[in-house]
């Protein structure tokens, strides 16, 4: 059996955390921000957790993260 690839653009978005669960930033945050209330704009900094429905596939294409 040959060794699995990383998909790297995925292996640059995306950490592990120590529980195993795979930690994201948010989209949105990069232009056209004049529109979007500072509120808003201070919660799209923080990283999230993603969604389990979500991480199944992402851990697939992440064999060795």
């Amino acid at each position: 059996m040959p060794k699995l690839k990383t998909k790297k653009a995925a292996a640059k978005r995306f950490q592990k955390t120590g529980t195993g669960k795979l930690k994201r930033n948010k989209a949105y945050k990069s232009h056209i921000l004049t529109k979007k209330t500072t509120k808003r704009k201070r919660n799209l900094r923080k990283a999230t957790i993603t969604d389990h429905t979500n991480s199944k596939v992402m851990k697939k294409i992440l064999p060795y993260i």
